[in-house]
């Protein structure tokens, strides 16, 4: 028996020898050192919103409406509304007209745990804002610059309140800039995103990727139409809100310029029919008989080219520059009657309430 494994032994390591005679390959695959593998380079630049949301969120604050009890004057009942934003270390928050147009009393809950009474400064109806006062010192400011222009495709973030789960971001583009007609009550631009902006968002901040204000959410187009939409959002844009935030400021209100005018805009074919060369203006259709228009001797078909020797394009044109006019100034108009210029003085009036 041992002479039996002792031959099967010494048979298998001749064979062995045998084969590394011949296959030297054998020989060095059986020793060779093991592949080391080179590392996978990992990218770790992370896209984080962290450093804007941090700068923008503690100016970012939630407003709650106190209001009476029909039955018990004596009794407040609190309920969530909307955000808002503190625009100066003054104390001065900006929201929306319509988170605040119906309180009896405005609380302020900050991001540091403080709770503040606000003062109401002034509402704006048509630009759907209004301001606010507390009196409180360390107030974090929303970082703001001048600078920055919104364009489509920036990235944008949405900070507020909604449905009063707490403040929240959420994160878009801006999706078109310009957009008129979608307010619950003005005709001013908007700049839409699709950034999500729920009901407690309104009055919060919109800002971009270094936390500065673009805009102040205002409205889903959901809630301005009643239509079941995802991802079409508007916000006012920053330029405006510091606008009617200093008016509000100075009076309590916002003074608009007023001439009475019911205008159409021009087109060529519209300036061919009037004999006018130039295709820039405004045709007017109406007007108020008691207005700053008629008292200035305007009639119907006059074709409106010029403002205080400012050439005008459109009826949104004219608004925006009339409206700028402080009531009682007398400017300079230039309109086409029956193709030859004629200039008018018009003293500007005080737009109407609810105009």
């Amino acid at each position: 028996m041992l002479a039996f494994l002792a031959r099967s032994i010494l048979l298998g390591v001749v064979t062995a020898i045998a084969l590394l005679l011949i296959f030297p390959a054998l020989r060095t695959q059986m020793f060779d050192t093991p592949q080391v593998l080179a590392p996978v380079e990992v990218n770790q630049t992370q896209v984080s919103f962290n450093y804007a949301v941090r700068r923008a969120s503690p100016a970012v604050v939630n407003i709650y409406n106190r209001r009476y009890n029909a039955e018990d004057r004596l009794q407040l009942s609190t309920q969530g509304l909307g955000s808002g934003v503190i625009m100066s270390d003054k104390g001065y928050i900006v929201t929306n007209y319509h988170v605040v147009a119906e309180a009896d009393q405005v609380i302020v809950a900050l991001q540091d745990g403080r709770i503040l009474t606000a003062q109401l400064i002034g509402k704006d109806q048509r630009t759907d804002l209004a301001v606010l006062k507390i009196q409180a010192d360390n107030l974090p400011v929303i970082p703001t610059s001048p600078d920055y222009r919104p364009a489509v495709g920036d990235v944008v973030l949405a900070i507020g309140n909604p449905y009063n789960l707490g403040q929240t971001t959420t994160y878009g583009i801006i999706s078109a800039t310009g957009r008129s007609g979608m307010s619950f009550y003005g005709r001013q631009d908007f700049l839409q995103t699709d950034a999500a902006i729920n009901e407690g968002n309104s009055g919060g901040a919109l800002v971009n990727t270094r936390g500065e204000l673009v805009g102040i959410n205002t409205a889903s187009f959901q809630q301005t139409t009643d239509i079941e939409t995802y991802g079409i959002s508007f916000a006012i844009p920053y330029e405006l809100t510091q606008k009617i935030m200093d008016k509000l400021i100075a009076d309590g209100r916002v003074i608009r310029g007023y001439i009475g005018l019911e205008a159409r805009d021009i087109n060529p074919v519209m300036a061919r029919l009037y004999d006018a060369e130039q295709i820039s203006g405004i045709i007017v259709m109406g007007m108020d008989p008691n207005g700053p228009a008629a008292n200035a001797g305007f009639k119907v078909q006059d074709i409106l080219i010029e403002i205080d020797g400012k050439r005008i394009t459109d009826r949104r044109n004219v608004l925006d520059v009339v409206t700028e006019l402080r009531p009682g100034t007398e400017v300079e108009m230039k309109v086409l009657r029956n193709g030859k210029p004629t200039n008018l003085t018009v003293k500007i009036g005080d737009e109407p309430s609810g105009y």
